[in-house]
């Protein structure tokens, strides 16, 4: 009877220490999408072709060789509607022979505020890696709507990167 109530005793304790510890699931929704099987749409466009031999998606990817450091500007969303969330950057990189580091950034631009940066520093990639999805995030407050958000890739270095399967996704706070 003793060993029946501890039993019953930790499986309750067990349940209360897992529900304090479990989050509200996270909903996601995907803001844009860019597969980056065709240069419609980027902005920078020398040094940069499309690769439909090297992908992580199978459709393409966008190959940037660069001999000094670079950013890259990729796209420019416009004004978006986002405020009370955190906004997203996410890529896929992949890197070959690269001297220096090289990581996604994403600029918001607020009216009469100015632009404000978001980059994915805390994983840069460097050398020669495979695919690797990085990620950049952005937190919004309530009343805060940037009216342009670009995303860029940056090379801090030289050295040839490929990036694929672009996202901007919204998670609301």
């Amino acid at each position: 009877m003793r060993i029946k109530g501890l039993i019953c005793f930790f499986a309750g304790l067990t349940l209360i220490f897992m529900s304090a510890f479990c989050r509200k699931p996270i909903d996601f929704s995907e803001i844009k999408h860019y597969p980056l099987d065709n240069l419609e749409g980027v902005i920078t466009r020398s040094d940069v072709r499309i690769d439909k031999e090297i992908t992580s998606d199978g459709n393409g990817s966008l190959c940037i060789t660069t001999i000094e450091p670079a950013t890259v500007r990729l796209y420019e969303t416009g004004d978006i509607d986002i405020e009370n969330s955190r906004l997203i950057y996410q890529a896929r990189v992949r890197t070959e022979g690269v001297e220096g580091q090289v990581y996604i950034e994403m600029l918001c631009h607020f009216p009469g505020k100015g632009e404000f940066f978001s980059r994915a520093i805390q994983s840069p990639l460097s050398g020669s890696q495979g695919w690797t999805k990085q990620e950049t995030p952005f937190l919004l407050k309530k009343g805060e709507n940037p009216d342009n958000v670009k995303i860029n890739l940056v090379v801090e270095g030289k050295g040839k990167v490929w990036i694929d399967d672009i996202r901007l996704l919204k998670c609301k706070l």
